[in-house]
């Protein structure tokens, strides 16, 4: 099975409370995903509840094709105002393993993502790879750049550095 790695580095002009408090919603993930994805959260989470260690994380998405399916994802990894991992339980990746990382900079935080993840299907998958999925994965970590600018505003780095 191939694996494919993404990495994206994000400066976002707010606390690090801030920051925690919203990316440790699972809520708050339908914010920053692109409409046409159709992504619902399923389980039966307030505004209020925050992520932890085991916690399930149930899902409907639309990420290709207008075709629907379920997704589960575990928190499988916490450490409070630092980072967080999520891994694939079911859906549409043989391998699915995102981590969350969150560092105060300099007016503001410097969020990174490092995302593993792998297509079923052997050459099938790696081909669907490199015609679909690997651009709608990219399309997807853009336009939630863009959607995290759009609620929090553009970091201003004004030479003081990461």
């Amino acid at each position: 099975m191939k694996s494919y790695l993404l990495k994206t580095e994000q400066a976002i002009p707010i606390d690090l409370d801030t920051a925690w408090d919203f990316f440790s919603s699972p809520l708050n993930l339908a914010k920053i995903t692109p409409a046409d994805m159709r992504f619902v959260v399923t389980s039966d989470y307030t505004p209020t509840t925050r992520m932890y260690a085991g916690m399930i994380i149930t899902y409907k998405i639309s990420p290709f094709l207008g075709l629907k399916m379920n997704w589960m994802t575990e928190i499988t990894h916490v450490a409070e105002k630092q980072y967080f991992v999520d891994e694939q339980r079911f859906g549409p990746y043989a391998l699915w393993h995102h981590q969350h990382h969150f560092r105060e900079i300099k007016g503001g935080v410097l969020m990174t993502d490092i995302l593993h993840y792998a297509i079923p299907y052997g050459v099938i998958g790696r081909l669907s790879n490199r015609v679909l999925v690997g651009n709608k994965v990219k399309q997807i970590f853009a336009y939630r750049e863009k959607a995290i600018e759009k609620l929090f505003g553009t970091y201003k780095a004004a030479g003081n550095g990461l």
